[in-house]
C-alpha cells in the first residue's frame, strides 16, 4: 500500500483533521509507536493501517475504503 493510499483511507474513515490527530497521538499497541512514528521507522503502511483499524474497531467491510464506481 502506498503512503498516499494510507492517508486517503485515514481521512475517509476518521475525517481529514482527526486522521492526523490519531496519526500523531494514538500509540498503536503492537508497535508502541504512533502511526506517524511507525511509518518513519519503516513499518509498512499496510501493517500500520491494519493495526490501527483493529485498535479503533473499524469494521472489516470498511478497511479497504469506499467503493469507487467504474468510469463510464
Amino acid at each position: 500500500m502506498r503512503e498516499s493510499r494510507f492517508w486517503m483511507l485515514m481521512e475517509e474513515e476518521f475525517g481529514k483533521n482527526y486522521a492526523h490527530v490519531l496519526a500523531d497521538q494514538l500509540v498503536i499497541t503492537p508497535f508502541q509507536l504512533t502511526a506517524r512514528e511507525a511509518l518513519g521507522a519503516g513499518v509498512s503502511t499496510r501493517e500500520v493501517w491494519e493495526a490501527l483499524c483493529i485498535q479503533q474497531d473499524v469494521p472489516e467491510e470498511r478497511r479497504l475504503g469506499r467503493d469507487i464506481p467504474p468510469k463510464p
